[in-house]
């Protein structure tokens, strides 16, 4: 009777377990929408020193927000913006930020 009762506990015991181990698997994210076309006006201040750094969608509560593109400064001459992007890595979309190399 004692092992009876004792089995019972355990398979309600790891019943519970798997329970509360097996989470529902979130949507991944709905696809990255095409970029918008945008004209970098106004001209830079200084065209030798700014690079333009295209718009592009941030992923913000459920929703994809555009974030519009701006002049920036290049920090050290000959260096080369290499433009943000998505990517599609282990089942979702990933945004890798745009940086200097």
């Amino acid at each position: 009777m004692i092992r009876r009762k004792l089995l019972q506990g355990l398979a309600v015991a790891g019943l519970t377990v798997a329970t509360a181990c097996a989470q529902p698997v979130p949507p991944p994210y709905p696809p990255v929408p095409e970029l918008r076309r945008e004209v970098p006006l106004p001209p830079p201040p200084m065209p030798e020193r700014y690079v333009w750094q295209p718009g592009h969608w941030h992923w913000h509560g459920g929703a994809y927000e555009w974030i519009g593109g701006r002049w920036i400064l290049r920090p050290v001459r000959g260096e080369v913006w290499e433009h943000g992007r998505w990517v599609w890595a282990e089942g979702r979309w990933t945004w890798i930020a745009g940086h200097w190399r």
